[in-house]
Parts: structure tokens; sequence; C-alpha cells
């Protein structure tokens, strides 16, 4: 299997950006500085779901041949969707491994169980059309200047936090 090196860079880089920004929102608004399962300074979901932006909006820009507000909208509802199958997948993974819920939308109005919403699945939407044409254009220069041996290391340590957090939530250590 070969590795992609950018998009295990971009999910490096949006795991750590996500960890930070969450991080940031939460302090200014009376939260802790914690965000995500990990120990490191890191939010997997935010690099996962970087890397499926970057993916589903390739694939469908590339294909699609229409008028690209038509693709745009395309792209919008089906990353909405998909980012959205993806913190619901997510949610019940931490609640089944670690017996706890980060998140909970059962107080929004359009909510699907607690870990999903129409609200959010159009700020993921809109957050995704964000990332393909300000957040991403800005950062691909500096993902792609990555070094290889800083993302082995990145690796090595992701890795590394994974194992201890898991030996962690399942009381080993």
């Amino acid at each position: 299997m070969v590795i992609d090196m950018y998009l295990l860079n971009c999910f490096f880089i949006y795991s750590i950006l996500g960890f930070l920004a969450e991080s940031i929102i939460s302090f200014l608004f009376g939260g802790s500085f914690s965000s995500g399962i990990l120990f490191g300074p890191w939010t997997p979901v935010y690099g996962l779901g970087a890397v499926l932006i970057i993916a589903i909006s390739e694939k469908l820009f590339k294909n699609l041949h229409m008028h690209r507000f038509i693709e745009t909208i395309i792209v919008f509802f089906v990353v909405a969707i998909t980012l959205s199958a993806l913190e619901w997948l997510g949610g019940i993974l931490i609640e089944m491994i670690f017996g706890t819920t980060f998140w909970d939308y059962s107080d929004q109005k359009f909510n699907i169980g607690k870990y999903i919403s129409l609200e959010m699945t159009l700020l993921w939407g809109v957050m995704s059309i964000i990332f393909i044409y300000i957040i991403r254009p800005i950062l691909d220069p500096l993902v792609k200047r990555i070094p290889k041996w800083l993302t082995i290391i990145l690796s090595i340590l992701f890795i590394i936090d994974i194992i201890m957090t898991f030996l962690v939530g399942l009381k080993v250590i």
C-alpha cells in the first residue's frame, strides 16, 4: 500500500489546526482547552474530514463537467452528508469505546439523535466550501513543503498517542 504523503500531511495539518481552533473557541466560551480524545495536539476527525473534503471535491469537480456553481452546490451536499456521517460514526465509537459523550445535539431543533443535526450538517457544508475555496489554497503551499522526515515523526507520535489513549481508556494503564 502506497501512502499519499500529501494527504497524510493534510491529515496532520488539519488535525492540529482543528485542535487549536476548537481549544481556542472552547476557552473563549468558558470551556476547557481539550479537544478530542487523544493526548497530543490533534483532533483526527478534522484531519479525516479535510482529507474526505479534498478527495470528494477533486473527484466530483473532475468528473461532473457542469457549471462550476452547480458542481459547488453538489459538492456542498455530498460533503455535508459525508461529514455528518463521520460525526455520527465518531460519536458512536467514542461512546462505545470510552463510555463518554463529547457532543450532544439533542437540544437542537432538527437533531437526528444526539450526534447529528440538520444545523450542523449545513454548517459542515458551508465550512467545506470555505475550506475548498479559501483555506486549502492558502495552506496548500505549506502542506506541500512538509519534509518526509517530519511526516514520519508525526506518524510515529500519532500512533503512540492512539495506543496510549486506548490503554488509558481501557484502564490498562
